[in-house]
């Protein structure tokens, strides 16, 4: 190897590791939330919501779940506020490094840690609260998988919408706030 070789290995090696990126668009009918999702971090989270999202499952969905400085939440419910058949759910991923903070979006599960599968919220606030201690069943937290690049917005537009309870659901705004479909702009990769 020659000295100019020896030099460029060396600046490769101390490069930082490329940032796997998938960039999505959740279409509303109230705007545009466009997504940076971290494959990197999340990725078998980031491979399941594109899963749902090329399928078409969260096509006429509904964002069900609304609580202004918390999070608004959806993808498993339609207009009528019945549930959606999933897939199998997904390990969860919170110990990744991720903090639930103001923009962020994450998946939303059961309270047992591996039971996320279509339903995901995306923050208000930095919900400190929501993010990974330990690997006990109170203390895994809520995967974060990427976070809100535009149309914050929107979001809070969602957020300010009235809401009340419905069938067995509370916080649901009284004017529902339709998720037209997710589209799949660029996959990442490494």
């Amino acid at each position: 190897m020659n000295f100019r070789t020896l030099l460029l290995a060396a600046a490769l090696m101390g490069a930082p590791a490329a940032y796997a990126e998938t960039r999505a668009v959740i279409d509303t009918n109230m705007g545009s939330i466009e997504l940076s999702l971290d494959e990197t971090k999340a990725p078998q989270t980031v491979a399941n919501f594109v899963q749902y999202a090329e399928k078409g499952f969260y096509n006429h969905t509904v964002f069900h779940r609304v609580i202004d400085g918390f999070m608004i939440q959806g993808g498993g419910l339609t207009s009528d506020l019945l549930e959606k058949p999933t897939q199998k759910a997904i390990v969860n991923e919170a110990d990744n490094g991720l903090k639930n903070t103001a923009g962020t979006i994450a998946m939303a599960r059961t309270a047992a840690p591996n039971s996320a599968t279509s339903q995901f919220f995306i923050n208000l606030a930095d919900n400190d609260f929501l993010n990974f201690k330990n690997k006990t069943t109170a203390g895994w937290g809520y995967a974060v998988f990427g976070k809100v690049t535009g149309g914050m917005d929107v979001v809070q537009k969602i957020a300010k919408q009235r809401t009340g309870y419905q069938r067995s659901f509370s916080d649901v705004p009284l004017k529902p706030v339709i998720i037209e479909k997710v589209r799949i702009l660029k996959k990442g990769g490494k």
